[in-house]
């Protein structure tokens, strides 16, 4: 499938800002899934942006707006070619033996503790031993029990939930939007010692009428040894498919804020976010199973103050 996804920004001040410097995780990777066959990335008030790779592997844009401005603008257009899960490889039955006695598992040690949205405190733990309690299965049945676990037992209610909002305060509330979904799962999985990491990105819905807003979305990924990781959305209780866009990965929202940043000046009034993602017709780049080769949601009002503010998003 290829996609088109136009990603915009829009951050007005309730005056004059200046020395604004900001980061951007909005490229879309590259992966054995999915390969980004175009990106345009555009500021406004015009600034030259570069990039390099943080920890998690994660394209990162940063750019510095010195001079006095009253909005600041940040648009991408992507192209991404998908791999449908027809065309992916079979996951074999991994055991929870087979995942703790692997070598990688203490590597990946960050991906199995707590995270700062994903505290693994005691409701934490007793949720996923409800899930589990008839017994463990192989690994990836159990990551997709506890995701249509999550899928069940949450509602999902727009605005109910904020940027700040913990995994284990959504599972209190039993209510959030698909990033406390995706927090509420990962600490689920970790749990049971099974690793799991944040993935922003879009999702492509086909039945999306023009010009209705759409959003960023959030789900998950869990390693298995001799795997790696697969992605799983308990927003929707299904695997990521070729509708599915993945952008960045970390931890939790911490590792992955699409804008973020710092500036002086002005509080700001108001923040807009429009994504348009659209599915566009062309030939196949890369065959089924190839593994494409190269390297390389929603935002919230920063708080204010007035000598120095922080963009959350």
């Amino acid at each position: 499938m290829h996609l088109r996804v136009v990603h915009r920004t829009t951050f007005t001040y309730a005056g004059e800002a200046k020395e604004s410097f900001n980061e951007l995780r909005l490229r879309p990777a590259d992966t054995e899934s999915q390969r980004c066959l175009a990106f345009d990335l555009r500021i406004s008030p015009a600034s030259e942006a570069r990039d390099y790779r943080d920890f998690h592997g994660n394209t990162v844009h940063y750019f510095e707006v010195p001079d006095p401005h009253t909005q600041l603008c940040v648009t991408t257009i992507s192209r991404i070619e998908t791999v449908p899960l027809t065309e992916r490889a079979l996951v074999p039955e991994v055991s929870a033996t087979e995942l703790s006695a692997s070598p990688e598992h203490e590597m990946l040690a960050e991906f199995h503790t707590s995270s700062p949205y994903v505290p693994l405190e005691v409701e934490i733990w007793r949720e996923a031993q409800d899930v589990v309690d008839v017994g463990r299965s192989d690994v990836w049945s159990d990551v997709q029990r506890l995701g249509e676990h999550v899928h069940r037992t949450l509602a999902y209610r727009p605005n109910s939930t904020g940027v700040h909002t913990l995994a284990t305060d959504a599972l209190r509330q039993r209510s959030g939007v698909c990033q406390d979904f995706a927090h509420v799962h990962l600490g689920l999985c970790r749990s049971l010692g099974i690793p799991a990491r944040y993935v922003s990105g879009y999702f492509f819905n086909p039945t999306r009428r023009p010009r209705e807003n759409e959003a960023s979305h959030a789900w998950i990924e869990a390693w298995l040894p001799g795997v790696g990781w697969l992605a799983y959305d308990p927003t929707h209780a299904r695997p990521a498919d070729d509708r599915y866009v993945r952008v960045a990965v970390g931890r939790d929202y911490t590792d992955i804020r699409p804008v973020s940043g710092t500036y002086r000046g002005a509080p700001t009034r108001s923040l807009r976010v429009d994504v348009c993602v659209r599915e566009v017709r062309s030939s196949r780049v890369f065959p089924p199973g190839a593994a494409p080769t190269g390297a390389s949601q929603v935002d919230a009002p920063p708080t204010a103050s007035p000598a120095a503010e922080t963009h959350p998003a």
